[in-house]
């Protein structure tokens, strides 16, 4: 099953990150986010965000841990789901997303699959879950 739908971030709060003794030429930052979902994808999540990003180049890669409560479809529950992503300026490459397996609670129960984030030129941001329920 698929269920599409847009997303805001509704705050999104740097959080103080171990300082490493290894200097590397991009900056490490952490933060929390959470989100807030309208369509097929209804409900909140709260995010655990890592980055190593260039700013002026637009280059780095993020790691991102959601854990979402609502619903796909009309069926209600929460699971967590994982994503990241590198981008080479306007480029994006290696992405991945994944329901975490055994995540899943209520009607989401068993959930499990993939999915993907999409940001639209006029800053529109969709998410969609390619997914499956357990019998």
């Amino acid at each position: 099953m698929r269920a599409s739908g847009t997303f805001k971030v509704a705050d999104f709060t740097p959080v103080p990150a171990h300082n490493p003794r290894i200097q590397t030429a991009v900056p490490v930052g952490v933060a929390t986010m959470d989100k807030t979902y309208e369509g097929e994808v209804v409900g909140r999540s709260a995010t655990v965000f890592a980055s190593a990003f260039d700013e002026s180049s637009g280059v780095g890669s993020y790691v991102a841990m959601e854990s979402f409560d609502g619903a796909l479809n009309g069926r209600a529950g929460s699971f967590n789901f994982a994503h990241s992503k590198t981008t080479l300026g306007e480029s994006p490459q290696d992405e991945f997303f994944v329901i975490v397996p055994g995540s899943g609670t209520s009607e989401l129960t068993g959930i499990s699959g993939t999915g993907g984030i999409k940001v639209d030129a006029d800053g529109t941001h969709r998410i969609w879950f390619d997914y499956e329920l357990a019998q």
